[in-house]
Parts: C-alpha cells; sequence; structure tokens
C-alpha cells in the first residue's frame, strides 16, 4: 500500500490524514483531539491557518535548501510528533512557491532541492511578525507535548487502522485471511507486551 503522491522522495505509506485539496493547510488527524493547538485562545483545532503553512516551508527552505520530504519531518519534529503535513499539501505549496518565484530547484540524487530566491526573502521579511507568531506557536506546542508518543509510534498505529480500514472495505474476509490478519495482530501485541 503507498501512498497516492508518486516521486522518489515519500517513503512512507501513510503521513497521519488524508490529502485535502492544494490550498488546504488543516492539520490532519487532529481535528477532535485538539492536540495541534497552539495554545493562546486560538478558536480553532488547526495547527496553520490559510497561508501559513506556506511561509513556514519558505522559513525552513531559507535555513537551508531542503527536499520536500526533509521539510516533511522537520516540521514534525518542531512540533513534538503532534501534526505531520500531507505529501498532497506540502508537494503543491513548494510547487506554488516555485511559481511565485521564491525558490527555486535542483535535481540532485533524484529528488528535487529547493533553495530561496532573493523574492522568498523578501516575502519572509514582509511576512516576520505573522512568521514570528507562527513559530512562536509551533514552539509552544513542541513544549506542551513534550514527552509524549514518539511520532514513529503514532504513524505505525494511523499505519495499522488505515491498513484495516482498507481491508474491510474490499469486501468480506475469508477465515484464512480473518485467522492470518487475527495472528498477525495477536503477534504485533506480544511484540509490544515484551517490549
Amino acid at each position: 500500500m503507498r501512498h497516492g503522491h508518486s516521486g522518489p522522495e515519500h517513503g512512507r505509506r501513510f503521513h497521519r490524514g488524508r490529502a485535502r485539496s492544494h490550498g488546504d493547510d488543516h492539520t490532519h488527524g487532529h481535528e477532535d483531539s485538539g492536540r495541534g493547538r497552539g495554545g493562546g485562545g486560538r478558536r480553532s483545532s488547526r495547527l496553520f491557518d490559510h497561508g501559513e503553512l506556506r511561509l513556514v516551508v519558505l522559513a525552513l527552505i531559507a535555513e537551508q535548501p531542503r527536499h520536500g520530504y526533509e521539510i516533511i519531518k522537520e516540521i514534525e519534529s518542531r512540533v513534538a510528533g503532534t501534526y505531520s503535513p500531507s505529501p498532497g499539501v506540502v508537494y503543491p505549496t513548494l510547487t506554488l512557491l516555485e511559481e511565485l518565484g521564491q525558490t527555486t530547484v535542483a535535481e540532485a540524487g533524484g529528488k528535487k532541492l529547493y533553495a530561496i530566491t532573493s523574492a522568498g526573502d523578501a516575502c519572509l521579511q514582509e511576512s516576520r511578525a505573522a512568521l514570528d507568531g507562527i513559530l512562536a506557536r509551533m514552539q509552544s506546542v513542541s513544549a506542551a507535548n513534550a514527552g509524549g508518543p514518539a511520532p514513529q509510534i503514532v504513524r505505525a498505529t494511523e499505519n495499522l487502522k488505515l491498513a484495516l480500514r482498507l481491508r474491510q472495505g474490499r469486501g468480506p474476509l475469508t477465515e484464512e485471511q480473518i485467522r492470518r490478519i487475527a495472528e498477525a495482530l495477536d503477534a504485533a501485541t506480544v511484540t509490544i507486551e515484551r517490549s
């Protein structure tokens, strides 16, 4: 089972959320839990409001040239694993930044490496106050969730739930399929309990 976005930069099967429309900067998978909240009385459980993810991506590229997957991982890391933007949001954002002339793209090892341009620097300077607020919110989320569940375990759990939903959605299971799935789940349970 592979994510629907093609390209060599996609090593994970599931990025904690479904891809939405290209302009959607919402968090995925946390709408009910509120874990993506940055405090400060925000009314929404979204981590990023419209257009904010684009600024964050541009700021990360300004720090150093990055691949799309590196951007996803860096954002996830900076919010203690509480949010991981999907490729369906990040890659269209990178394309938009390139079209706006705010980044350039070079091929490196079969992957696209994004670097900031002078127009991108100018955009960051014009948006400095907003960006500082976004970064402070991300830091607040990270501090509030320090010591929380490891992002790798959260992602693996979501992968498992997705795999089960997709398989059950394909139709009835045979007795043999039911037995094999139950055995795999039981084996995973024993491994986790013994860890």
